[in-house]
């Protein structure tokens, strides 16, 4: 009889070279996951997953553009005049790079803060000091120099800096006029300018309808700058800016490209030199809010932008403590165990609707798991890019 396996869900991040522009990324990932299984003596299963962060990706396609690249493509699109940059994210490694590079390209922005904060969670002000104020951010306009009079300056918690002030030294910095205000109604910014650049990522399609329904004469949203080439740079098709992160100074890596491709030759090369049918996604920003600093996570426009067809779709589980409390309240031991495990051998193939599986979550098993991986593999130097899953899809009966 074999032995019951004592443990489910294992994530591990797994060490790799350093990545530069035109590297054989399919083969040094499956290099690093075979060479880690063989020094840390595990085995590879059907159905563990092999997560890639989409920065490796991106680096290995040499998916960049400058500053002058993004400035080129808005002047392009403008006319180089007043637009108005609405709804941007707090960020220096996500945003400020791209809004310099808008800037170089215009004569002068009208920039409209969401507040109280950002669409991520980034606070510019709390909502308590909001309420105090007597201030109603669903419809009132702030001026910059109302925002002043009523909150002063105020640093962000980690970052410590005050983003209000840094945005508007960016824009100057290129030698294009700033004005700043403070609103959470997209047409609001029509009383500045027809002509705008709407900076949400996940709201951005109705944001840019409302704005069109409203008079607005131009609007495009980050997700279609920098969609082709300009000057022989990199691009999005898909999502332009969104997703891009701070490279150097003047240089922004871009989300990666069409990389289904990818994902498909890792999952073959696993296949041909081990036997075993693994999945494989790319991953960026997991989906996971934190309590303390209420932020987001999610500043990339989806978790996954390119993974093997098994992780299509979402989980379909019974709630173990459900059926304990309430189907098998009067079993306990062996029995118990047995009666559970029937259960979950015999279960519909849609639990959707069903009792037994409220509580669990319902969400896109690419976003679980690559939220999965955001915290395994990091954002700083863990020299860990990619992340081995294993056992996510076990149940209590394997």
């Amino acid at each position: 009889m074999a032995k019951e396996r004592r443990v489910g869900t294992v994530s591990r991040g797994i060490r790799c070279p350093i990545i530069r522009q035109g590297d054989d990324l399919a083969t040094i990932v499956t290099d690093s996951v075979l060479e880690a299984a063989e020094a840390e003596g595990f085995s590879l299963r059907d159905r563990d997953v092999i997560s890639v962060t989409e920065s490796i990706v991106a680096r290995a396609q040499g998916n960049y553009c400058t500053v002058d690249d993004i400035a080129t493509d808005v002047r392009a699109k403008f006319g180089g005049g007043t637009v108005g940059v609405i709804f941007p994210i707090l960020s220096r490694n996500r945003f400020a790079i791209c809004l310099k590079g808008m800037a170089m390209g215009c004569k002068k922005i009208v920039l409209m803060l969401s507040y109280p904060s950002d669409e991520v969670g980034n606070e510019l002000v709390s909502l308590d000091k909001i309420d105090e104020a007597g201030i109603n951010p669903y419809s009132d306009v702030l001026t910059l120099d109302r925002y002043r009079e009523l909150f002063g300056y105020a640093k962000h918690e980690f970052t410590g800096v005050d983003y209000v002030e840094y945005y508007a030294d960016v824009i100057r910095e290129t030698g294009c006029d700033v004005e700043i205000i403070f609103a959470n109604q997209a047409k609001a910014i029509l009383d500045y300018t027809k002509n705008v650049i709407n900076c949400d990522i996940h709201t951005r399609a109705r944001t840019k309808r409302l704005l069109q329904k409203a008079g607005a004469e131009k609007v495009y949203g980050m997700d279609e700058i920098m969609t082709q080439p300009i000057n022989d740079s990199g691009c999005n098709e898909k999502y332009g800016l969104l997703g891009s992160n701070k490279a150097t100074e003047g240089q922004v890596k871009l989300f990666p490209r069409e990389c289904k491709a990818l994902v498909l030759e890792i999952q073959k090369i696993i296949l041909d030199r081990t036997g075993k049918h693994v999945e494989v996604m790319v991953y960026g920003d997991g989906a996971f809010k934190d309590p303390k600093g209420k932020i987001w996570e999610l500043a990339d426009p989806v978790v996954s932008p390119a993974f093997t067809d098994g992780l299509v779709g979402t989980p379909n589980e019974l709630k173990l403590k459900y059926l304990a409390d309430n189907d098998f309240a009067n079993l306990s031991g062996d029995a118990l165990k047995e009666a559970i495990s029937k259960s979950i051998r015999e279960k519909d193939a849609n639990l959707v609707g069903k009792m037994a599986s409220e509580g669990t979550t319902p969400r896109q098993l690419t976003d679980l798991i690559g939220s999965l991986c955001d915290l395994t593999s990091g954002s700083g130097d863990k020299g860990t890019p990619v992340v081995l899953v294993q056992g996510y899809f076990d149940n209590y009966t394997n």
